[in-house]
């Protein structure tokens, strides 16, 4: 479930990424099948206009190295870079917006852009991001919407005003079958789990919604590289907000980074590994969990 809930926990202080030792990771490039650096990542994007870094939420080690991965795209493509995030909601984009621009608070902006619990793990995006003057993109769909769906499914949606609709991509929204619906199945422990249909068309609806907001964008800055940050699972084998993204902007070009921590990290099975994506990033078991 790991992939599907909000944790709730106490915020801890706030905390500046740190360097990360390479023993403690390993990426993997399933194209040169060999371990790569992140300036080889970096270097591949390119010929790419938005990498996916899919992570596992309290992988303390992933998210230094998200930010490491972001440093360097804004260091190898100045002024060319974007960041846009699952973390943070649609209906919050303005008051995003407000922080990166120095007209409020960050106390402020955490608390009416409803940060998560772990906020301290993705503020050093953000204030690279606003010392940088790079735009961020508020990608998931409002928790309401989905919780919404969850109880009464997507058709629910079509009763919400012209402003609540303006937080979504259009309706009706398409509900990806084949893999990935098997994969959520998988997780989620099989169809007696489901209890119906609901919560397959709530991600769908959460997978649409950072498309869209990723295609928006990404239409009007396409000489920008887009950064994405989410849960792996929402882009696996570029599937989920990967293949949602390719519905609403098919040309677009897309690397994909899959985390995971592995038992078998001193030798992981990079061939079974592989078909998650362009970059596997293992990280060391054995490291503190940042929550």
């Amino acid at each position: 479930m790991k992939y599907f809930t909000i944790l709730f926990f106490c915020l801890p202080l706030f905390t500046l990424a740190q360097d990360v030792s390479s023993a403690n990771y390993k990426i993997y490039s399933t194209a040169k099948q060999k371990i790569v650096t992140v300036d080889e990542v970096v270097a591949d994007m390119a010929n790419a206009n938005i990498l996916f870094f899919g992570e596992e939420h309290n992988d303390s080690i992933g998210h230094t190295l998200e930010y490491a991965v972001f440093k360097k795209l804004v260091d190898v493509y100045p002024h060319k870079v974007a960041l846009s995030m699952e973390m943070i909601e649609t209906d919050c984009q303005n008051i995003l917006d407000e922080y990166l621009c120095g007209f409020i608070r960050e106390k402020n902006f955490i608390t009416e852009a409803r940060a998560w619990p772990n906020y301290k793990d993705y503020r050093p995006l953000i204030e690279l991001a606003k010392a940088s003057k790079i735009d961020v993109v508020a990608a998931n769909a409002p928790a309401r919407y989905t919780n919404r769906v969850n109880r009464l499914g997507l058709q629910s949606l079509n009763q919400l005003n012209k402003i609540s609709k303006s937080y979504l991509p259009p309706l009706p929204i398409d509900t990806g079958t084949g893999n990935y619906y098997d994969k959520f199945l998988n997780i989620m422990g099989g169809h007696a789990a489901l209890a119906g249909m609901q919560i397959y068309q709530a991600q769908n609806l959460w997978d649409a919604t950072m498309a869209w907001s990723i295609a928006s964008y990404y239409k009007k800055h396409r000489e920008l590289k887009i950064l994405q940050i989410n849960g792996s699972f929402h882009s696996e084998e570029k599937l989920g907000v990967a293949a949602q993204l390719k519905r609403y902007a098919p040309n677009i070009k897309i690397l994909n980074i899959a985390t995971c921590t592995d038992d078998n990290y001193e030798s992981p099975d990079w061939k079974k590994l592989s078909q998650n994506g362009d970059y596997i990033l293992i990280t060391d078991p054995k490291q503190p969990r940042s929550f």
